[in-house]
């Protein structure tokens, strides 16, 4: 092959990366924000409900990322924790 076609390529594909990689960035925070968020509420909830049957799960960084990443699973596994622990 000659020289400018695979500079044009290379030129090409550093392009197409530079112009969709934001995008996916921004999609990647964006969605983990809200899960984030998500996990947050749903701690705060166990908690405001679960203090009157004497379940508290602190929130701390674990907690958040666990609820966050496995949803209802894992205020349900916290849960299970809590009451075993």
């Amino acid at each position: 092959m000659n020289m400018t076609v695979l500079f044009g390529l290379f030129l090409f594909i550093v392009v197409f990366l530079i112009v969709r990689m934001p995008r996916l960035l921004f999609r990647f925070i964006g969605t983990g924000t809200i899960r984030l968020t998500i996990g947050v509420l749903l701690l705060l909830i166990l908690n405001g409900i679960g203090n009157q049957f004497g379940i508290f799960v602190p929130i701390n960084i674990f907690t958040v990322l666990l609820s966050s990443i496995l949803g209802l699973f894992g205020v349900g596994a916290l849960i299970v924790v809590q009451l075993f622990v």
